[in-house]
């Protein structure tokens, strides 16, 4: 598995935030979401062909830590790395973190590869599992 993990950088928009400008907390999952795709992006794959080729991945399961609010304007870095790869899923460790490399919320997801339309287990094609870890 990759040592360094791949970032997108992101800024926090009033959108994101509740009444009193601290991100709300479910918008750490489109956040941690945007780094996956742009991660499986970066190794050349396009999710879209995959649906036209009867392929689909989807979030089994996650444990989300909140350590520390961001906060309206905060620029931020979102991580993704792969650390696990098995036949028909795989798991990525992820963070959000500030400016000053401190993390303010910890995840580890856990993304399904499923036939589609029928959402049953399918194995990941071996490419794609070569290209991520």
């Amino acid at each position: 598995m990759s040592d360094k993990p791949f970032a997108i950088p992101l800024r926090v928009y009033i959108e994101d935030t509740d009444a009193g400008g601290i991100v709300f907390y479910a918008n750490y999952l489109k956040y941690f979401e945007r780094a996956r795709t742009e991660l499986v992006r970066s190794k050349g794959f396009d999710l879209r062909s995959g649906l036209s080729d009867g392929v689909s991945y989807v979030v089994h399961s996650l444990e989300v830590k909140y350590l520390r609010p961001a906060l309206l304007d905060d620029m931020l870095s979102v991580s993704a790395r792969v650390t696990k790869m098995a036949r028909t899923y795989f798991v990525v460790e992820q963070h959000v973190s500030n400016n000053s490399g401190e993390c303010l919320v910890a995840a580890s997801v856990k993304v399904a590869c499923v036939s589609y339309p029928d959402l049953k287990p399918k194995a990941i094609a071996e490419k794609l599992a070569s290209a991520l870890i």
